[in-house]
């Protein structure tokens, strides 16, 4: 079954799905990243967005 759009509730907002493309759009914009970079961090670190952020932001340091 295909994801809601509508439906903005409380899901999963503590993992990142980097197959749905307008949660890439978003997840990008606030990890201040491009989709690139993020699938990267998906695939180092773990879809987990905490895991996700540290790895981005050790990337930048």
């Amino acid at each position: 079954m295909p994801d809601n759009l509508q439906d903005r509730g409380p899901a999963d907002r503590a993992r990142v799905n980097v197959n749905e493309t307008h949660e890439v759009r978003y997840r990008a914009q606030k990890f201040n990243c491009s989709a690139e970079q993020l699938r990267a961090a998906v695939a180092k670190a773990s879809v987990l967005a905490d895991a996700v952020d540290r790895e981005l932001r050790n990337r930048a340091a």
